[in-house]
């Protein structure tokens, strides 16, 4: 058990420091001990410190380490380990449970009753960390208001004296907070999707957090039909319609602004599932500079998009972050001197200043036809969410022989069979080796956790490609509550950069295979995927594991099919 019995008060630390004026410090302590409230509060009150600096002081001096809860997510077993009362009495947050071990997040280490308190409730032993009061605070209403609010609903569902629709239901307060709440963890936990999963008895929600489903605390299956009727109505679905797939959208006000909501149901012998897509808000975008861009690939990417006229390609799996990407190298050419249009579907972030157009082939609104219409609109630069067939691909070479610029993405695993796939398309080989100027392909790895990080000595058998010798130090994340013991937090981009040279162009004019363009590519001094994530691993960014693990596919597509 932790035990904080010999830490300093905050009032002498701050007094040996002489962080604050001493007759301030006085007057604060007098006015906590007059009014029974702690002198961190105070101090808050009045200016003196933000909440953050308290938790440092604070942590420095107890030797205590401090979470960041608004990036933690809580699991519902362990919520159930203490009553709502003792932690709000208290003012404490239980985190997780390693065998006989709880962590809780505690305010004040002077406080050492809580550990006992809670190691009475529990008959575990206890460990503490450090999070300011008004984390905490947030905590406790996010994870007990949910279950009481789980609990509302549940009851004014039964309580119904009469039989209800669906759309009625849907449009209860208890629902509309249900889902509101539902978007809202997923957002604080920086999650790319949410599925709602319903199975035999039960419904199974995840959050995919840097490309990895984690299952977390949602409704319970009782409230799956009452749920997804709320998401229905929010993306005008049809309610009654539970034998086909449906797709919709909406958009969340949340504090700080809205989140779009893509929005996907398909129908299982247990209900109706659902997967949430949360779609980029336009303040989320990035410059090309902090996509991951190694400093010469960024310097050649900066040159292709700033050329006059041309394709230029972004590739990879779907998730890999090709549109983040697109959306860089669109800022980077957004002036007022330009007219950039974009046909995108979704349309997943907001850029002021570019004309965007939704896809909808029910309005004939195809990634063809806008393409058509664009060119009548004096374009400089297009952009099309994807080249998915012959004519979309027939009418982006023609923009960029007509002297217009395109941005666009493919489906392949790496850059040089981006140029085999436009061949495939029909696309006269001449007119491709004519027309694209370069191909970016990427995938995205998770970054080591920088909370938890260390070095160890890699003892893995040697791959033959691996440019450093096995016993090599490298890095990986231990795991800690920042990361939820996962040893990563957050992802960045690996990529593989092929400008369309002229020893390229005679090459696709020629119809050569895609694994000799690559070979001709890594002669000239171009970097794969997988030596790009090596490169990461050895700047301690990313884990060998990581690298390998997403980038199999492109290294199995290129190899030479005559030596396997």
């Amino acid at each position: 058990m932790t035990t904080t019995r010999h830490v300093k008060s905050l009032y002498d630390v701050l007094l040996e420091r002489g962080r604050i004026a001493p007759e301030r410090l006085h007057a604060a302590q007098e006015q906590a001990e007059q009014s029974g409230q702690p002198l961190r509060r105070i101090l808050v009150q009045h200016g003196l410190m933000s909440e953050e600096e308290v938790v440092e002081l604070v942590a420095e001096q107890s030797g205590l380490a401090t979470i960041d809860l608004s990036t933690y997510l809580v699991k519902p077993d362990v919520i159930q380990l203490i009553p709502e009362a003792l932690a709000r009495r208290h003012l404490f947050l239980p985190l997780f449970k390693i065998a006989e071990t709880l962590t809780i997040a505690i305010a004040d280490p002077m406080q050492f009753f809580i550990l006992d308190a809670v190691r009475l409730q529990t008959k575990c032993d206890v460990k503490a960390v450090l999070a300011s009061e008004t984390s905490i605070r947030r905590a406790l209403d996010q994870y007990y208001g949910s279950a009481s609010l789980v609990q509302e609903v549940s009851q004014a569902i039964k309580a119904a004296a009469q039989p209800r629709t669906e759309e009625a239901i849907a449009n209860e307060g208890p629902v509309i907070r249900l889902v509101e709440l539902l978007v809202t963890q997923a957002v604080k936990e920086h999650a790319s999707d949410i599925h709602l999963e319903p199975g035999d008895g039960a419904l199974r929600t995840r959050f995919r957090i840097d490309g990895v489903l984690h299952q977390v605390h949602g409704p319970p299956k009782v409230l799956h039909a009452a749920v997804v009727s709320r998401i229905k109505v929010l993306s005008d679905l049809d309610i009654a319609e539970k034998r086909r797939a449906q797709d919709g959208r909406f958009r969340l006000p949340l504090d700080d602004g809205a989140i779009d909501v893509r929005v996907s149901t398909i129908p299982t012998p247990f209900g109706e599932k659902v997967v949430l897509r949360l779609l980029g808000r336009a303040e989320g975008t990035r410059d090309l500079s902090q996509v991951g861009l190694a400093t010469d690939v960024l310097a050649q990417c900066q040159q292709l998009i700033r050329s006059p006229h041309g394709i230029f390609l972004v590739t990879g799996p779907t998730g890999s972050g090709k549109t983040t990407t697109l959306y860089a190298a669109l800022q980077m050419s957004n002036d007022l001197q330009k007219n950039i249009v974009t046909i995108e579907d979704p349309i997943e972030c907001q850029l002021p200043g570019v004309t965007q157009v939704q896809y909808n082939p029910k309005t004939d609104m195809t990634f063809a036809s806008a393409l058509r219409a664009f060119l009548r609109q004096d374009p400089d630069i297009i952009m099309v969410g994807e080249i998915r067939d012959r004519d979309t691909a027939q009418i982006a070479v023609q923009a960029a022989l007509t002297g217009h610029l395109v941005f666009s993405t493919l489906h392949t695993n790496d850059a040089p069979t981006a140029l085999a796939r436009l061949i495939d398309m029909d696309i006269d080989a001449f007119l491709v080796a004519s027309s694209v100027i370069g191909i970016l392909a990427q995938r995205l790895v998770r970054v080591i956790c920088p909370k938890c990080k260390e070095s160890y000595q890699w003892t893995a058998p040697a791959l033959s490609e691996l440019p450093f010798p096995k016993e090599t130090p490298l890095f990986r994340g231990r795991g800690c509550p920042a990361c939820k013991h996962s040893g990563y937090k957050r992802r960045l981009g690996i990529f593989e950069l092929l400008p369309v040279t002229q020893s390229i162009k005679d090459l696709v004019t020629a119809k050569a295979p895609a694994h000799e363009i690559r070979e001709a590519a890594r002669q000239a001094g171009m970097r794969t995927l997988r030596e790009d994530g090596f490169a990461k691993v050895l700047a301690g960014l990313t884990t060998l594991e990581e690298v390998l693990r997403v980038t199999q596919l492109e290294e199995a597509a290129g190899r030479d099919p005559a030596h396997g």
